[in-house]
């Protein structure tokens, strides 16, 4: 990797380390946690959120993974293209989906403005306290991967699952 003194990424040529090897337990855990964020929501909604939230953190290595995931699943090219571009191409998804976009989209950039009421109460409309409870926590776990892969440079089109 070149040393860059911009804010732009770097291009990262190699793997920095194996993460899964380095900290064990805490990788474990991690997919212990990701499993359960899992239980209860559906497939394809599962694969939308992870690929949004993937787009927004610039990580090729889970956007790569996720989109052949969700085709393996049966997800339509069109909607997997328009992910990246949901709010203007809503009606290729449903409310509840949107739902879940929207709340991905301000958990990932929490930063910027917090979870806005409109957003979380629009969620909240959608799903039930346990769905909305599970999809909080699955926001949270594909942005941790997103965190671990950008950090220790995996490459896009290598799945190490």
């Amino acid at each position: 990797m070149t040393t860059n003194t911009s804010t732009k990424p770097t291009h990262v040529t190699a793997p920095r380390l194996d993460f899964g090897t380095s900290a064990p337990k805490t990788f474990r855990a991690l997919i212990a946690f990701d499993s359960a964020a899992r239980e209860g929501i559906d497939p394809a909604l599962v694969e939308l959120i992870q690929i949004r939230s993937s787009q927004l953190n610039h990580c090729a290595y889970c956007l790569h993974m996720h989109t052949n995931d969700a085709r393996k699943a049966g997800e339509s090219e069109d909607r997997l293209h328009m992910v990246a571009v949901w709010r203007e191409a809503r009606h290729f998804f449903t409310e509840r989906e949107q739902a879940a976009l929207a709340l991905t989209d301000a958990m990932t950039l929490v930063a910027d403005a917090g979870v806005p009421h409109d957003i979380y109460a629009c969620a909240a409309a959608q799903f039930d306290e346990r769905e909305l409870a599970q999809v909080l926590a699955l926001i949270c776990t594909i942005n941790t991967w997103n965190r671990v892969a950008l950090s220790t440079g995996k490459a896009a089109g290598r799945d190490e699952r």
